[in-house]
């Protein structure tokens, strides 16, 4: 596998990765490397190669391209020398960026296939994140670099229907085109291996948000809404404990300062996957905030399904494929960018026991059924389609 993130970080790689590992089968990860990793090492039974590549969350575009680029080549290089001892049977590459995929490129060229997994829609990122620099040419070659990097690969898999579709709708082949949901591990995400909190067990009730803190999930409205309650519900203990790290956050920071709410908050920094089950487990409430706009439409956050999977209620943006997934009577949701709405759905979920506990018994049912263990038998079978047994490694 090749991904350009550093990998105990990424949900998606980690569970892909170690599902295989669990059927039997070698993985080698090549990803990015901090300044205090070491070079090589295993994790959980799959043995990672980190490049000498960081990122740089929140910097220009000039430097987000270097940044690619030179990972391209580490990974290429790296890749290909790893193959003449290793002799890999398949090599998957997640985006971003797709054009990743050339890091490939050697070993295509020696028949072994590619399986190309596609955790966004590159050309509506790039427009989303980066407005200022978005036109019409830039979106052309956006666009290029994705058909390319598609063209180049064996097979492709997405997140979820609504990404596939898109695919299709831009001229790939439905054959060639798979998904495997973004979903939690109920073996990782599992509330029995914590102490049960009670809702506002100490008197506080507890909100949590674990993911990026960057513009593309709307916190600036959370903390809106959250001043809106306190000046509403002076009586009302809470508490808001985020989990991560972004560009937005010195904004956040004295946005929250600004609200009068420095002293509810807590900026934690990113804590490591195998520590995020705890952090939900000691909150009432788990939040779900993303801005909509054509990136978001096909977004499906996988903090839903942690969130629930830990008998959480849950607070989340009005997006389509939310509603599509959730029907009412789950989720507690609010039209995306409405602080006022936010508020009021907060406010349902706190005082409505009656209604928050048959939320989280219906959100419950439906990530039990879309659970990364049944996802996890989809993406293996996609895998053995593709493999090519005689290049297995020695």
């Amino acid at each position: 596998m090749v991904v350009h993130s550093y990998y105990d970080e990424d949900p998606r790689v980690r569970r892909e990765a170690e599902a295989l590992v669990a059927a039997g089968d070698e993985v080698d990860v090549f990803a990015l490397r901090r300044e205090a990793d070491e070079a090589t090492g295993v994790v959980d039974g799959v043995r990672v190669h980190r490049l000498g590549v960081q990122r740089h969350q929140g910097a220009g575009i000039g430097v987000y391209l270097r940044e690619y680029l030179s990972f391209l080549v580490r990974a290429g290089l790296a890749l290909t020398r790893a193959h003449r001892r290793r002799r890999y049977a398949l090599v998957q590459v997640h985006s971003l960026p797709d054009f990743l995929a050339f890091a490939a490129l050697p070993l295509r060229l020696a028949g072994v296939p590619l399986l190309l997994d596609l955790h966004e829609a590159m050309p509506e990122f790039f427009r989303s994140r980066f407005p200022r620099a978005a036109s019409p040419l830039a979106h052309r070659l956006l666009r290029l670099q994705e058909r390319s990097s598609i063209a180049l690969a064996t097979a492709v898999v997405t997140v979820n229907q609504s990404m596939a579709d898109r695919l299709v709708d831009i001229g790939v082949r439905r054959d060639k085109v798979g998904v495997v949901a973004n979903s939690a591990s109920l073996a990782r995400f599992d509330p029995a291996a914590h102490a049960v909190r009670s809702f506002a067990a100490d008197g506080t009730v507890r909100f949590i948000y674990a993911g990026a803190l960057t513009p593309t999930y709307e916190l600036d409205v959370v903390l809106h809404a959250f001043a809106r309650i306190a000046a509403e519900r002076p009586d009302l203990r809470f508490a808001l404990d985020l989990y991560g790290r972004g560009d937005a956050e010195p904004r956040l920071r004295d946005q929250a300062a600004a609200l009068g709410l420095a002293e509810r908050i807590t900026f934690h920094g990113r804590i490591p996957i195998e520590d995020v089950p705890a952090a939900i487990a000691a909150a009432d409430v788990g939040l779900a905030p993303t801005r909509h706009d054509r990136f978001t439409d096909a977004s499906l956050s996988t903090k839903l399904f942690e969130y629930a999977a830990m008998g959480k209620p849950v607070v989340a943006t009005r997006l389509p494929l939310v509603e599509r997934t959730f029907p009412p009577g789950t989720l507690s949701t609010y039209p995306a960018g409405n602080a006022p709405a936010m508020a009021a759905a907060i406010l349902a979920v706190v005082d409505d026991p009656d209604a928050r506990e048959a939320a989280v018994e219906r959100t419950l049912a439906i990530v039990r059924d879309a659970s990364w263990e049944h996802e996890a038998a989809v993406y293996r079978a996609i895998v053995e389609r593709l493999r090519r047994p005689d290049l297995v490694g020695s």
